[in-house]
């Protein structure tokens, strides 16, 4: 009973097969072999983008942020959700790629709407040199409580961002998972709905470590390459990361990974609404978030079950309703998530 992370889930056969593959003789180092250059491809026509400019990149972080300084000069602000990712989970490292940017946050909840990210806009750029210049907005799909965008919430953000000429970042750490959900295919719910930069999540997702950037306009993407080198994320032996996203897209294996999760997920919504426990988000794709009393949250980890709590317990009594964060990953069976939903009846 596992849902702590999707980080924490096993590598499909697949990969590892792909990696046992491309762990023979000797290539071209930094990206010059064949395997790279073939992902490079394929990820254009997935995304429907015979320009765009494609980066490897070993982490989640390292994605984001090598995205944002490319797109954010050192004296602007990067517009974000408070709970985006870049800003709860990254150490600072958005500002320390950027050279010192700020993070502007917009509004109070973990999805912008068009009418916060506007007052947010206009509320910068109007101090001169003693304000930051207005810069990037960031767009988490899905974000971190668990919710999607739809494509319309999507193209509104960027129609606002664009009105105001600022570029759009797409963190998509769980992009696949939000495409299966929406039924979307990977250009509808990037550059389609007015997105500039867009990271295409692979570790979440079953991988290794790796994910992909997109930059569809390649002047946006001038620097990348330098800012990688100089950041330490420019791999030596780079096939391994290359092919660990081959057998990604092989087949679709990312769509069907996401699949898998979704659906755990969905199973998951219904058993904790039968069960008559309130469910926080109101959209979800692998991840749901619900409240209990306190003591059913122990009595649950008791059993086995593996889950965050959000918010912290100190000082709590077990008559205190507290939320946990259920994670879906690709590897979990419809058993595992009924074996949890017995243990959560039986806690309550």
């Amino acid at each position: 009973m596992h849902f702590a992370s999707d980080n924490a889930g096993p590598v499909p056969a697949q990969v590892i097969e792909a990696l046992s593959r491309a762990n023979t003789g000797h290539v071209p180092s930094y990206g010059a072999d064949a395997v790279t250059q073939g992902v490079a491809d394929r990820l254009r026509d997935l995304f429907e983008a015979p320009d765009a400019a494609v980066y490897l990149v070993p982490t989640g972080t390292a994605a984001n942020v090598l995205s944002l300084a490319c797109l954010c000069p050192p004296w602007a602000t990067v517009f974000c959700a408070p709970v985006a990712h870049i800003h709860e989970d990254e150490c600072n490292a958005p500002e320390f790629y950027t050279g010192g940017a700020k993070l502007t946050l917009v509004g109070d909840d973990d999805r912008m709407t068009p009418e916060t990210l506007r007052t947010a806009i206009r509320g910068e750029g109007t101090r001169g040199v003693h304000g930051p210049a207005r810069g990037p907005v960031s767009i988490t799909q899905l974000t971190e409580r668990g919710n999607v965008y739809s494509l319309d919430e999507l193209r509104a953000l960027t129609a606002v961002a664009h009105e105001f000429g600022l570029p759009v970042h797409l963190d998509g750490a769980r992009f696949s998972n939000a495409c299966v959900k929406l039924g979307a295919t990977p250009a509808e719910m990037s550059w389609k709905a007015g997105v500039d930069v867009c990271v295409f999540g692979g570790t979440k997702n079953g991988l290794m470590g790796v994910e992909a950037v997109l930059v569809f306009d390649p002047d946006k993407a001038r620097d990348f390459e330098h800012r990688r080198k100089r950041g330490a994320h420019l791999f030596s032996k780079h096939r391994y990361l290359a092919a660990q996203m081959e057998a990604y897209l092989e087949g679709d294996l990312w769509r069907d990974l996401a699949t898998r999760a979704n659906s755990r997920c969905d199973q998951l919504v219904q058993g904790l609404k039968g069960a008559g426990v309130e469910l926080v988000n109101d959209t979800w794709a692998n991840i749901a978030f619900f409240r209990a009393p306190l003591a059913a949250h122990k009595a649950l980890q008791a059993q086995g079950a593996v889950y965050a709590l959000w918010g912290g317990t100190e000082g709590l009594a077990d008559t205190d309703m507290v939320t946990g964060r259920l994670v879906c990953d690709w590897s979990l069976a419809p058993e595992d998530v009924s074996a949890f939903l017995e243990a959560l009846r039986g806690a309550l």
